[in-house]
């Protein structure tokens, strides 16, 4: 059974669009398929997906801080 959310999951796109080396938004970190998905995808998808670019983003985050250092 499906979750019911009182407020619709909000696309988290930046308007950035750019295409990264590991083939992530740089924005948003979506692959390209979650981005052109998005509205398809059902709420407990549109969660993982978030989740997943949350994992993606801190890695990104993570090795810039490395090679900075």
């Amino acid at each position: 059974m499906s979750q019911l959310h009182l407020f619709d999951i909000p696309n988290p796109c930046l308007g950035i669009c750019q295409t990264g080396d590991k083939g992530y938004c740089i924005g948003c970190f979506r692959k390209r398929e979650e981005r052109f998905g998005w509205q398809n995808l059902e709420d407990a998808q549109k969660l993982y997906v978030m989740k997943l670019c949350e994992q993606r983003k801190k890695r990104a985050l993570k090795k810039a801080q490395e090679q900075h250092d």
